[in-house]
C-alpha cells in the first residue's frame, strides 16, 4: 500500500533517511532530527511531502519517497523533484519502488506537473538499471552544482544590500 505520510511516521522516515545515507556511504551527513523533519513536512509551510510504502500483509513500513515541487521558467509550469526514494533491503524486488514512483507520476499528472526529476549516484548501478527499465531519460549534459559550508558563506558575504518590498 502507498499512502501519504502523517506526523506519526516521522520516526520511521528519519530512520529510513539514515538507512539510505548509510547505503550511500554518507551516514555522517544525515543530520536532520525528528523535530526538523516534523516541521519541514507538516508545519505551517511544508518544504516537502512524503509517500510511505507499507507491506500489505503485516503493515510494516518498507519504503518512502520524499518530494517537493519545482518550477520551470521554460515551460512555465511546476514539476516534481524527488529528493529521496528508499526501499528497505528486505523488501526490494517486491514492487514497492515501482509503486512509489508510479504514485508520484500519477500525482504529477493530477497536479498538471510536466516534469518529474531526480538524481542518482553514478556508482549505483542496480538503481540505474531499475530506472532504465522504466524508460527514465538520463540527462548526461547536465551537472549537479552544490555550494555549502565556507564557500557558501564566502559567496553570501559578497551580496549587495537588497531592499525587500512589503
Amino acid at each position: 500500500m502507498i499512502r501519504a505520510a502523517t506526523p506519526r511516521d516521522v520516526p520511521e522516515i528519519r530512520a529510513m533517511i539514515r538507512e539510505l545515507a548509510e547505503y550511500e556511504k554518507a551516514l555522517e551527513q544525515a543530520r536532520a532530527g525528528e523535530e526538523q523533519l516534523c516541521e519541514a513536512l507538516f508545519g505551517e509551510h511544508p518544504a516537502a511531502f512524503v509517500l510511505i510504502a507499507e507491506d500489505d500483509e503485516n503493515g510494516q513500513v518498507v519504503g518512502f519517497a520524499l518530494w517537493f515541487p519545482r518550477f520551470s521558467t521554460w515551460t512555465g509550469t511546476r514539476g516534481m523533484h524527488l529528493e529521496d526514494l528508499f526501499v528497505r533491503p528486505q523488501a526490494r524486488g517486491g514492487g514497492y519502488g515501482k509503486a512509489l514512483l508510479a504514485s508520484l507520476a500519477a500525482l504529477c499528472r493530477e497536479k498538471g506537473y510536466e516534469r518529474f526529476e531526480w538524481w542518482v549516484l553514478a556508482w549505483n548501478e542496480p538503481t540505474i538499471g531499475f530506472y532504465k527499465s522504466l524508460g527514465v531519460e538520463f540527462l548526461d549534459e547536465w551537472r549537479v552544482c552544490r555550494l555549502s559550508g565556507e564557500p557558501l558563506d564566502a559567496l553570501a558575504s559578497l551580496a549587495p544590500v537588497t531592499r525587500s518590498e512589503v
